[in-house]
């Protein structure tokens, strides 16, 4: 499973990318990332997910993953992140962090 993260907009505006794959990951981190993305049913979350109330300077994220022909990308603002999905947005942001 190949998965590319990018977190854009925040205060700042910096944006932060990273791409990690589950062949080329320490085998413990490909598991973990492999049970955080069965965790969010990532394949069947809506492509955008926004809020109803605009908000400034809020960070937006968007996760493209790769897996056995599927490919699907979300995107979804800081404000709108479904509860399910938080560890996921986490997990890539410190693999981002680290790089």
């Amino acid at each position: 499973m190949k998965v590319t993260f990018e977190r854009s907009g925040g205060f700042a505006g910096i944006v932060m990318t990273t791409t990690v794959d589950t062949e080329t990951l320490p085998t413990a981190e490909g598991g973990h990332l492999r049970r955080l993305m069965q965790a969010t049913d990532f394949f069947h979350l809506p492509a955008t997910i926004s809020s109803p109330n605009s908000q400034p300077d809020r960070f937006q994220y968007k996760v493209t993953a790769e897996d056995n022909g599927q490919h699907h990308t979300v995107q979804v603002s800081e404000s709108a992140v479904p509860n399910q999905l938080r560890p996921l947005l986490n997990w890539l942001t410190e693999m981002a962090r680290s790089q």
